[in-house]
């Protein structure tokens, strides 16, 4: 297996993917259609050279992730609000409405953030003072914030994948990988053999989150002030730069069939069982849809496998 580099994400009954500097966005409509919005891809970051700088560049292809994500997944949310007793906007509210989205889009951006950062950091650190009543060892104590931090993590998403709603959209992320697998091991695009494929895969964003939470341990040990407060304030600026080392570690398990990057890359493919479900036959035509709006996956295989 070869990457194609082609990556996405699902949002509300739908599938975005990108690839390099195109993006496209499948919808299923609620009469059963399929809108698709095609769009360049414009960082939100100013420079170029720190998206080309190893362990730094995943910080901010973090940010871009979480602002991309919210701007499609408002964009699919549009087609499901309520219509009725709406008007025709003037160009300039229509204007007035989109600043007042962005602004929307970029404060949630920023609130999502601070909540993973308290949820994944801070709290695990206070929940694992308890261990200091047993133990005069650091590492115990470490290694029992990681755990709680994965613990935390692994609650969350069984009690989200609950809701009818995120059912739906773990239906539609497992159609994502589906469709990324067919085409990487060289299977012609169509909705019979998208079925077969996984819906595992090595570059997915819950194995990032979970290697977030495995490197997070090894960076807080090194963690030795002896404020509370400071230990707290250097986990949450450590935060970024442990994305950036995740990042790195799954930009290569995707781009590797190495037998010790394959062991390291099962747990967090374990974890996408939680994440991903088995699709429809309509959920894999929207993927199909987003795929070829973007990606020339004949010419790729031929070149590539």
């Amino acid at each position: 297996m070869k990457s194609s580099n082609i990556g996405g994400q699902t949002v509300l009954e739908g599938i975005m993917m990108r690839n390099g500097g195109r993006y496209s966005v499948a919808v299923r409509k609620p009469d059963g259609g399929i809108a698709v919005d095609v769009q360049d891809y414009r960082s939100v970051i100013p420079w170029k050279a720190p998206l080309k700088i190893p362990f730094i560049r995943g910080i901010f292809s973090f940010i871009d992730s979480l602002v991309l994500g919210m701007k499609t997944l408002m964009y699919s949310a549009s087609f499901f609000e309520e219509e009725e007793g709406e008007e025709l906007l003037s160009e300039e509210e229509a204007a007035k409405q989109e600043r007042q989205e962005k602004i929307f889009m970029n404060l949630t951006v920023v609130f999502a953030v601070v909540i993973a950062v308290a949820l994944f950091m801070v709290l695990p650190y206070f929940l694992s003072g308890f261990a200091e009543r047993y133990t005069s060892s650091r590492m115990a104590v470490t290694v029992f914030e990681g755990v709680i931090r994965v613990v935390i993590f692994l609650i969350y998403i069984f009690f989200i994948s609950r809701t009818k709603d995120i059912k739906r959209t773990f239906m539609y992320h497992g159609a994502e990988h589906k469709c990324i697998n067919c085409i990487e091991h060289g299977l012609e695009l169509n909705v019979e053999n998208v079925r077969k494929s996984s819906k595992q895969h090595k570059r997915c964003g819950t194995s990032f989150l979970f290697f977030v939470m495995i490197v997070s341990i090894i960076f807080c040990f090194f963690i030795t002030a002896e404020s509370q407060a400071a230990r707290v304030l250097i986990r949450i600026a450590l935060f970024p730069f442990i994305a950036g080392v995740s990042y790195e570690i799954i930009r290569l398990a995707g781009n590797s069939d190495n037998v010790i990057v394959n062991l390291l890359s099962r747990p967090g493919m374990w974890v996408q069982n939680m994440t991903t479900k088995e699709p429809d036959d309509s959920m894999i035509e929207v993927g199909i849809r987003a795929v070829e709006e973007v990606f020339d996956w004949r010419t790729w295989q031929r070149e590539n496998l």
